[in-house]
């Protein structure tokens, strides 16, 4: 009897000594292992194609680590407001690093905070599903459960719209110039008009072009343009790109509904596919216009003076000048040893008693120039 009570003895010391039989309050009852549900869901519509995204749990409604995850529901409804999930649309598996490691007893040394995860899915909205009621609307949700098919609830609810939107425009075709990229396609049939007559609110149709940079994968709205209800088809020039670099385009329809409480409700349709372009300039500026020659220097150094009306362009560089004289012709020679930068231009290389042709050209940045002018003459006495 006594050797056993030794022994108990002991064997209490022994467990006194380890910090793993030590236990701190009271007793926790087990845990339900339910994830806690995401609070950030977030929804955008293209098309037909619903975008979800959310943070995946971490941790169970009892504010444990979850250490065995198990599917998340994808709820869908035409109601505004669900509490359950009667059919779902999809079932995603939870990523094995949002599993915590077993729940030890934490450590005194302080770790950064887990980022989170982010889960997305796409949903294919039917094609049924389109509506012209510019308030109906698709409710949806997430519901994470644990490894028996249990969950503690619903996400927070997220609403898209419901509204019909436009078919993607087709033959999208690109033509560079110097004006800029001109495109041109064929859009929805059917949807010519550009405002929709006899709704309150109001819904208008438009069609918005897309510039990716090529080099960076950087897309920009380069414009849009209204649906008109004429034969010719619909177009647009961009002028807001980048000389020397490649693009591609993609022409896409917008439905906007004016007139609602919260504001201007827009919904894209599908892109059409993309047509790529390499904008290397080989377009000069336009020819100078309007050139007038006038002699001067009476009792002193003869002189003519050139003057013509200035080229309108973003790149333009500056202006070549062009001289021959009357008898001779075709021996035109360049006058100016750089370019000229305004519209006027003063010759002093004359000599008297002889007559001179004058024309002009433009030049850009990148050494495009231009045909030249149409020719002045004037007389040196």
């Amino acid at each position: 009897m006594k050797i056993l009570f030794n022994n108990l003895a002991l064997a209490g010391a022994l467990c006194l000594l380890m910090t793993d039989c030590a236990q701190e309050g009271p007793p926790l009852p087990p845990s339900l292992e339910l994830p806690k549900p995401p609070t950030d869901l977030r929804a955008t519509r293209k098309g037909n194609a619903v975008t979800l995204t959310w943070s995946a749990p971490t941790n169970t409604t009892d504010r444990l680590g979850i250490r065995t995850a198990g599917l998340t529901i994808i709820c869908r409804s035409s109601k505004a407001q669900f509490t359950s999930c009667e059919n779902p649309v999809g079932k995603l598996s939870s990523p094995a690093s949002t599993v915590s490691r077993s729940r030890k007893k934490k450590s005194a040394k302080k770790t950064p905070p887990t980022p989170a995860i982010v889960e997305s899915f796409t949903d294919t909205l039917p094609e049924s599903s389109g509506d012209q009621d510019a308030r109906a609307e698709i409710t949806y949700a997430v519901q994470p459960q644990n490894r028996n098919g249990r969950a503690a609830g619903l996400s927070n609810i997220v609403h898209v719209s419901a509204l019909a939107t436009l078919p993607a425009p087709v033959d999208v075709r690109a033509r560079l110039s110097g004006d800029g990229v001109a495109l041109v396609w064929r859009g929805a049939a059917g949807q010519s008009n550009g405002k929709a007559t006899g709704q309150a609110p109001s819904i208008q149709y438009r069609y918005r072009i897309y510039r990716r940079d090529e080099a960076s994968g950087k897309d920009a709205i380069a414009g849009e343009v209204g649906m008109s209800s004429g034969e010719a088809p619909p177009n647009f020039t961009d002028t807001g790109f980048e000389w020397e670099k490649t693009y591609s385009y993609r022409v896409t329809g917008v439905t906007i509904v004016t007139g609602l409480p919260e504001g201007e409700l827009q919904v894209e349709g599908d892109d059409s596919s993309s047509v790529r372009i390499v904008a290397h300039d080989v377009f000069p500026p336009a020819v100078p216009a309007g050139l007038q020659a006038a002699f001067s220097g009476e009792g002193q150094k003869p002189f003519v003076d050139l003057i013509w009306a200035p080229v309108v362009a973003s790149d333009l560089a500056g202006y070549n000048i062009y001289r021959a004289e009357e008898n001779e012709r075709e021996k035109i020679v360049k006058v100016n040893s750089d370019l000229v930068k305004s519209p006027s231009y003063r010759d002093s290389e004359v000599t008297s008693r002889k007559a001179y042709i004058y024309s002009v050209s433009s030049v850009d940045s990148r050494g495009n120039e231009s045909q030249k002018s149409e020719s002045a003459s004037e007389a040196v006495p």
